[in-house]
């Protein structure tokens, strides 16, 4: 049975070096990256952390979520490596069409998640105080801490571990309400 497994948290966490390695260790696997699907959008992109950005945010969520679900229903254990903030998850899940998925936020530090946003080359995202304002996001919201890896370990692999021993142990698990 292929599982969606959703690493979510602020710039700069670590999600698409952890997505990777955590996709690695199941036989068929796939990344999803939502950032590629607010790609699509070109020119009409409102930056995505702007108040005004919310409708665009759930069309582009339910984008990727659909696709996941799709990658899973075919077989493939999905990854998806992006920003679900937790008001975002059953807009995220029901788009999936599966009963179910895994969520974990990587909540390091605002110091760290700055420190490495800061130190970016070739990627696109690289605003400080936009970083700064959706690591209070998650930070402030009501989320399960069996859902949360606050302060995760230095090494990605590590933290890939850690992630796939909680999935495994079902304690990442969210059933479609």
């Amino acid at each position: 049975m292929a599982d969606l497994i959703v690493v979510t948290g602020p710039p700069g966490a670590g999600k698409s070096t952890v997505a990777s390695l955590l996709a690695n260790r199941f036989e068929s696997s796939a990344v999803v990256a939502g950032d590629d699907f607010f790609g699509l959008l070109g020119d009409d992109l409102i930056s995505p952390w702007l108040p005004e950005a919310h409708a665009q945010n759930e069309t582009v969520v339910q984008a990727a979520a659909a696709a996941a679900g799709q990658l899973v229903a075919g077989g493939y254990t999905v990854v998806y490596d992006g920003m679900v903030d937790p008001w975002f998850v059953p807009v995220f899940s029901a788009a999936t069409r599966l009963p179910g998925l895994h969520y974990v936020v990587l909540l390091p530090s605002v110091r760290v998640c700055v420190r490495r946003v800061q130190a970016r080359t070739g990627h696109g995202f690289t605003d400080l105080d936009a970083t700064r304002h959706m690591h209070q996001q998650f930070t402030s919201a009501e989320i399960e801490k069996r859902h949360v890896l606050a302060n995760p370990p230095a090494d990605p692999e590590d933290t890939a571990a850690a992630i796939h021993d909680r999935m495994i142990s079902g304690s990442l698990t969210l059933m479609d309400p």
